[in-house]
């Protein structure tokens, strides 16, 4: 029988009668993975060479990236998954092999296993040797345990077997192939990378809501019936859930309303239900694939007691794992350009229907605050680019040709965990903008509100003083210059506040030459009476000053209010609200300006006023140290969605949704193959 009294692969053409002995080979040959050495001498702590003292604080230490070892929680979701293979009763080990690995799982028992070396064709062979010759007790590998403190310690098999009280295993016939030949390791790093790959689809759903809202854009889009000419589930389930998340909102417009703004929105919104939507169909069936994965039995040769019979196969090719992490990462990198158009459209004034440039508060001139998010997401999402490249297209041959194929499946895995990642930080990046124009959007807001009555009025004394006798058509004149003064506050977004309001005034003008009652020189102020064209212009000269000084003074008193008490809330919708909550009110993430942002100890070159003063450099009005940078609250923001904090507050909007319609079947399924067994997955890293 092949690997129980015969050599392995391409060299089972070899017998032997030492078949206990054949599977300590096995395993100890398997151990070929690398390994840093100043984590794999932990144990043993070497005696430094005198000669090297000298150059010892001249070393950095390696760099995260160069660490060969498989994270813990992929190590200990390949211990349960390989379990759930071998109690399936195909695999011809003992209660005592399955017994030990159930000790690793529960006393935190974690072997240290190579990142790299493995192609995944006849199963993970070096990776889960590892975990072989961990139950065996070997001096020669080292595994983590749990610390009195909390944190980790590195120490041999051998040692840790021993201070549980547990013995090591000796293997026995067919047992050693029994846990290298399988896919556990390649499943449970696919599975954790899906787990996460789900909620952040959902998160981008999320954040559209909020794009569609900053953007001053439409739910029109997610109206059914284009879900309902057009039913493909992916997209009925996005365009359900973005028109749910946008209830209640008082930021969407309604483009007929604006004859001067586009009829429609631009794609990364208006489309982005039918974006989202093969992604999340892309998805489902990479779920469905690793979850059949992780319930099945992957060994050579099956052993089918029922019917006294062996079987000689394939199930250790793990090409359905590379099929399905391919998709998440194509899905991965959909995602991520959708959110990047969707940020740098926020970012740039010509495209953010009248947001200003950088998402500045402070004067465009002297701040730039969002223009290195501008640059940090470019990089992000073309770092997604790469990765979104096929892995199972770099197939080697190997191991004397038996392995012609072969299917890359934990190459393919740790490439969508890194761009997991990478997504990660481009939505936190995103995060961070949404909620800077979401205040920006408020802000604008509460001065339309307090500035309204006084253009109104100076208006108004402004007609009547033209001799617009006609009260009737005063309403018609004072919309026509609102939305003018509407329109111009759009367009001079690039502009300081007081040129900016001098610039508006003064635009108006033109409209209300062409009103007057007569031609000048001559407008008829009263009855017999005429008004000379020196009179009238210092009218509207006088007018276009005051109006000018009521924005600037009405802009300057709303800045300072809404800098002390930011609160966008009352404009979102029910989605937008939770996140910009969870940002704002959680996170502490504030609304960024040049009073937040100034390094302590640092003075203003315009007002000499030092960070450092009163308060020892905290802005007391918030509670908050100043001098944090854009990278600091992006990296809050990434942590949050890293540890799963974040995503609380994401579910909780879907759950809403769920909550508060009766969704169609199609949507019902969609969204069940979207987050369906996500605890579990999330489970097998407890």
């Amino acid at each position: 029988m092949t690997g129980v009294n015969t050599g392995f692969g391409g060299s089972a053409d070899t017998r032997t009668r030492g078949v206990q002995e054949l599977q300590l080979t096995l395993i100890r040959e398997l151990h070929y993975g690398i390994l840093n050495s100043s984590s794999a001498q932990a144990s043993a702590k070497e005696e430094e060479k005198p000669t090297l003292r000298p150059f010892r604080k001249h070393v950095l230490p390696p760099a995260e990236v160069t660490l060969n070892e498989i994270p813990h929680s992929w190590v200990r979701a390949a211990l349960l998954i390989r379990l759930n293979s071998l109690v399936s009763g195909y695999s011809s080990v003992r209660l005592v092999v399955v017994q030990r690995m159930c000790d690793l799982l529960n006393l935190g028992i974690t072997p240290q296993v190579p990142l790299r070396g493995s192609i995944s064709a006849s199963g993970d062979l070096s990776p889960l040797s590892y975990l072989s010759g961990a139950i065996q007790g070997k001096s020669t590998i080292n595994v983590w345990t749990r610390s009195l403190e909390g944190g980790s310690t590195l120490v041999t098999a051998a040692q840790a077997l021993a201070d549980n009280g547990l013995s090591r295993v000796d293997l026995g016939p067919k047992e050693g192939l029994a846990i290298v030949n399988g896919t556990a390791i390649s499943a449970g790093a696919a599975a954790l990378a899906m787990h996460e790959a789900h909620h952040l689809v959902v998160l981008a759903q999320v954040m559209t809501a909020m794009s569609v809202e900053a953007l001053c854009g439409t739910d029109e889009s997610f109206d059914p019936l284009f879900a309902k000419v057009r039913p493909h589930p992916g997209q009925i389930e996005a365009s359900n859930n973005i028109l749910h998340f946008l209830r209640d909102s008082k930021l969407i417009c309604r483009h007929q309303s604006r004859d001067d703004a586009l009829r429609q929105d631009r794609y990364s919104i208006r489309t982005a239900a039918q974006w989202i939507g093969p992604a999340l169909e892309d998805l489902a069936l990479a779920h469905h694939q690793i979850v059949i994965e992780i319930n099945s039995v992957t060994d050579n040769p099956l052993i089918d007691a029922s019917n006294n019979r062996s079987l000689h196969g394939g199930n250790f090719q793990a090409r359905s794992l590379t099929s399905a992490t391919e998709k998440t990462r194509s899905a991965i990198q959909t995602i991520g350009r959708m959110l990047f158009t969707q940020c740098t459209e926020l970012i740039n004034p010509a495209t953010s229907q009248g947001l200003p440039p950088n998402l500045v508060a402070d004067e465009p001139s002297s701040s730039f605050v969002m223009k290195a998010v501008d640059l940090m997401v470019a990089a992000l999402q073309s770092e997604l680019g790469f990765l979104a490249n096929p892995v199972g297209s770099h197939v080697q041959t190997a191991e004397m040709g038996n392995q012609a194929l072969n299917s890359l499946a934990l190459i393919s895995a740790r490439y969508t965990h890194t761009a997991v990642d990478v997504l990660s930080q481009l939505a936190a990046a995103h995060l961070l903008a949404l909620c800077q124009a979401l205040d920006l959007r408020a802000m604008m807001r509460r001065f339309l509100e307090q500035v309204k009555p006084g253009f109104v009025e100076k208006t108004m004394a402004l007609l009547k003083a033209m001799g617009m006798t006609d009260v009737s058509s005063w309403d018609k004149h004072l919309s026509d210059l609102w939305n003018l003064f509407l329109a111009r506050l759009e367009q001079t977004t690039r502009m300081d506040a007081q040129p900016r309001f001098n610039s508006i005034a003064k635009s108006l003008i033109p409209y209300l030459i062409d009103i007057a009652n007569s031609p000048l020189p001559c407008v008829s102020d009263a009855p017999g009476q005429s008004l000379s064209s020196e009179l009238f212009l210092g009218n509207i000269a006088s007018y276009t000053n005051n109006l000018a000084v009521l924005c600037l003074n009405t802009h300057h008193v709303v800045q300072e209010t809404y800098f002390t008490h930011h609160d966008a809330t009352p404009f979102l919708g029910s989605a937008p609200k939770r996140m910009y909550e969870y940002i704002r009110y959680t996170l502490e993430v504030p609304f960024l300006r040049t009073q937040v942002m100034q390094t302590p100890g640092s003075c203003s070159p315009r007002t000499n006023v030092c960070a450092n003063g009163k308060g020892e450099g905290v802005d007391e009005s918030e509670g908050r140290k100043k001098g944090k940078t854009v990278g600091d609250y992006v990296s809050r923001i990434y942590e949050a969605i890293r540890n799963g904090d974040l995503y609380g507050a994401s579910m909780a909007c879907l759950r809403d949704v769920r909550a508060n319609t009766d969704a169609p079947k199609q949507v019902d399924q969609s969204a069940e193959m979207t987050t369906m067994k996500g605890e579990g997955a999330k489970r097998i890293v407890a």
